[in-house]
């Protein structure tokens, strides 16, 4: 039986945190091992081009970052298409062609984009590729006919908006060769990690995240600076858990469910300590984060043998890519030439 196509990715913009790690990588790594899926997963570099397209050294050096990343957590090119978009030409035409399929208005009200804009700064100087970025998100998904796309809450609005541009195309040309894409998201509660600072939102941006390829060391440094419950001053006072960086890091990383309860009631009647209550965390973050760190740093070792892989998933990436196109060409009637 013919195995369904999950397809996923993330910008090389910067290392990944465990914000990717809950919301999106650690989903990737369950559903590749499941054996009924043909993953394709995507460094996305067109489309870091554009809110970066005057830096080109930091999508270069990213890329490998990523790149080691993905192959850290788990991700297994044996199993695996990596691949890289820009070596893909026929998402460019792809999203060309969905771009007279959807109205500037459609694009400006997408929710995800708004934040987005709205975090950047760009005020009235908002590039078009980026504003256009969810059209060229529809061509990655449906260009591999994907059926599933694993990524984090936050991407629910890019999906139905793949839907629509689906629903779009084959309505234009009487077709149904494009497939309509459904999301895959983390268990309830797990599709945001908040910033160690409190912040609701981990992002590169704001410095708050603990990354994949962090040490020892600095990981350490990161939970001991957590944001906790600022009215807890002194160990017998009672502390509040909502709004507990430490406490949400618990919920989720913690595989001892009875014993975060058993600390969330210390906590809240008292005699509980911040210290003492980082400390645990600590040690439940090493047992997660350290075999992920061990593994990219022996890839580290070899990097054009990650860069190989790289190439070789994007050459099979190009085959899928084309055999779609040429049925999209020809639903279009563009097949001038035969």
């Amino acid at each position: 039986m013919e195995k369904e196509i999950y397809l996923t990715g993330d910008r090389p913009t910067g290392k990944l945190h465990i914000g990717h790690y809950i919301g999106s990588l650690k989903n990737r790594v369950a559903m590749q091992n499941e054996g009924i899926y043909d993953p394709y997963i995507m460094i996305a570099d067109t489309q870091a081009f554009t809110d970066n397209a005057r830096d080109p050294e930091k999508i270069q050096r990213s890329l490998r970052e990523v790149a080691l990343d993905y192959l850290a957590v788990g991700i297994d090119p044996k199993k695996s298409t990596i691949f890289v978009q820009s070596q893909i030409p026929a998402l460019a035409e792809l999203t060309m062609f969905y771009m007279n399929l959807v109205s500037l208005g459609r694009l400006e009200r997408n929710p995800t984009v708004k934040t987005e804009i709205q975090q950047k700064g760009f005020g009235e100087g908002i590039p078009a590729g980026f504003l256009t970025y969810p059209v060229s998100q529809a061509a990655d998904i449906t260009l591999f006919k994907a059926t599933k796309v694993p990524v984090g809450d936050d991407q629910k609005p890019m999906i139905e908006q793949t839907r629509e541009l689906v629903r779009a195309f084959n309505n234009a040309y009487h077709t149904d060769i494009l497939v309509e894409p459904e999301g895959v998201f983390p268990p309830k509660g797990q599709g945001r990690l908040p910033g160690i600072d409190g912040n609701a939102k981990m992002s590169k941006s704001l410095n708050n995240g603990i990354y994949l390829s962090d040490d020892d060391e600095t990981l350490a440094k990161k939970v001991k600076s957590m944001y906790t419950d600022p009215t807890h001053i002194r160990v017998e006072d009672p502390g509040h858990v909502e709004g507990n960086v430490v406490f949400t890091y618990l919920d989720i990383f913690d595989p001892d469910k009875k014993r975060v309860q058993e600390l969330k009631e210390h906590y809240q009647r008292g005699g509980l300590g911040d210290m003492k209550l980082k400390k645990h965390l600590l040690e439940v973050m090493e047992a997660e984060l350290a075999p992920i760190r061990k593994r990219r740093m022996e890839y580290a070792k070899d990097m054009d043998a990650v860069m190989a892989m790289l190439q070789e998933g994007s050459r099979k990436a190009n085959e899928k890519a084309e055999e779609t196109m040429k049925q999209v060409r020809a639903a279009m009637g563009i097949n001038y030439f035969g």
